[in-house]
């Protein structure tokens, strides 16, 4: 048995050494290019047109990207300081019992995306092998894709580093070569004069705040991976150019794929692999797309393990990778129950997700004034960020008004400009003057706090 725990991975939540923060500029870049060129984001870059046109759907996707990479720059800052997981840093802000909750739902949601991805894989596959060979099996195809991510995701952060150095490089070359096809084997000025809709329901100032959620969907996993970097600001600059070049890239595939279907007079799609097929070059399409759902899922499942050792540190990382990813095979055979839900799916992530790291990254750079002590986040040893039993009263009653806030400016009454950006800052503001009162009050404090 201890020749396994060696070779598979034992990734645990203890903050890692300098030694073991081994991954240089190119890892992380190939990382983070590797996690946002996914299936999902090709799909929602498809859902801009023809409610805005090409251009301004560029427009729009390099801006959204721009500016929600630096959430994401900054969380993954965090990791690399501390040497910490993602979810185990919200036990600073949320406490050591408080932190249990985001990581549960980060759990449930991780394996979700999991299975909507190599769901959406094995249909680009099996077009593919069925119009090269005749030869259709979707659930084959699907399960084969998830055991792949199986197959690179017990190796732990190993296996994800090696295997994304590769897969971008890949990923990176066959988009570009999709993208000439495209635009060589079909009439660019057909996309560009594409008649808009008529009602359009979404404009171009939610298409934003659409690419804005997108890029928070990842700030739950960032520090995952992160905290394995060489350095802070190679870590930053690596995550922001990563992430901001494969979400144009993705994005933006999707755009001219769906913009090119309709202005051909075809159902509209999001898959690369229906256009060019019946031009020879099919097979690298669904390449593309396999690999996307491969390296993203990877780090999903990878994460979802993260945020699972949170809960249980004892836990064995190999042996809950495999678990997890069983239930990611099983949950993918639903199908087309999935995409049912998908789009209320990715608001509700937007809804949970915002309000906890906005907290945290005003813990972190305002209220703590980046001074974390690793060692008891993880060991809780000193008792610092024990707080009120275990949870802290100012996150959770931010939390709280800034998840009201989303859920009735995106359900209820939504805003013509989107809430996204708006529950970010509200969150953030909120937590820091709760904390201001309540700590000036008593009803806030940890040993932390008073000492410091």
């Amino acid at each position: 048995m201890a020749s396994t725990k060696v070779t598979l991975g034992n990734d645990n939540i203890r903050p890692l050494s300098m030694q073991q923060r081994t991954v240089g500029f190119f890892g992380i870049f190939s990382i983070w290019v590797a996690a946002n060129f996914v299936i999902t984001t090709i799909l929602t870059g498809m859902l801009f047109l023809p409610d805005i046109s090409f251009i301004d759907a560029l427009k729009v996707i390099f801006l959204g990207s721009a500016l929600g990479a630096i959430p994401i720059a900054l969380m993954g800052r965090i990791g690399t300081n501390t040497g910490l997981p993602t979810m185990v840093i919200t036990r600073a802000a949320f406490g050591q019992k408080g932190s249990l909750l985001p990581a549960i739902a980060n759990t449930v949601i991780l394996v979700g995306w999991s299975w909507i991805q190599a769901y959406m894989a094995g249909l680009s596959f099996d077009y593919a092998v069925n119009y090269l060979t005749g030869y259709s099996n979707v659930n084959l195809f699907t399960i084969l894709t998830q055991a792949v991510v199986v197959l690179i995701t017990i190796y732990g952060i190993r296996g994800i580093d090696h295997a994304q150095r590769y897969i971008s490089t890949a990923m990176l070359i066959l988009s570009f070569m999709v993208f000439y096809k495209l635009f060589t084997a079909y009439d660019v000025h057909s996309l560009i004069q594409l008649k808009l809709s008529e009602n359009p329901e979404t404009t171009f100032i939610i298409a934003f705040d659409i690419v804005i959620a997108t890029a928070f969907s990842w700030m739950s996993s960032v520090s995952d991976y992160n905290r394995s970097a060489k350095s802070e600001n190679s870590g930053m600059v690596a995550t922001y150019i990563a992430y901001v070049l494969a979400s144009m890239v993705a994005f933006g595939l999707g755009s001219a794929v769906g913009g090119f279907s309709l202005a051909l007079g075809m159902e509209q799609t999001y898959d690369p692999v229906v256009l060019l097929a019946q031009h020879g070059f099919g097979l690298v399409a669904a390449i593309v797309v396999f690999l996307s759902v491969v390296s993203t899922n990877a780090m999903a499942l990878y994460s979802a393990n993260m945020s699972l050792l949170n809960v249980f540190p004892k836990g064995s990382f190999w042996k809950n990778a495999l678990i997890l990813g069983v239930i990611t095979i099983m949950g993918a055979l639903l199908k087309e129950r999935l995409m049912t839900h998908f789009f209320d799916f990715v608001l509700f992530i937007a809804t949970l997700y915002i309000p906890i790291f906005a907290i945290v990254l005003a813990d972190y750079y305002i209220v703590k004034k980046r001074r974390y002590d690793a060692e008891d986040i993880a060991l809780d040893q000193k008792g610092l960020y024990r707080y009120t039993k275990g949870f802290h009263p100012a996150a959770y009653a931010a939390y709280v008004l800034g998840a009201a806030f989303a859920l009735y400016f995106t359900y209820i009454s939504p805003l013509a400009i989107g809430s996204t950006v708006l529950t970010f800052f509200v969150s953030g503001i909120l937590y820091i003057g709760l904390t201001k009162v309540m700590t000036s009050s008593g009803i806030n404090q940890s040993k932390g706090e008073k000492t410091a």
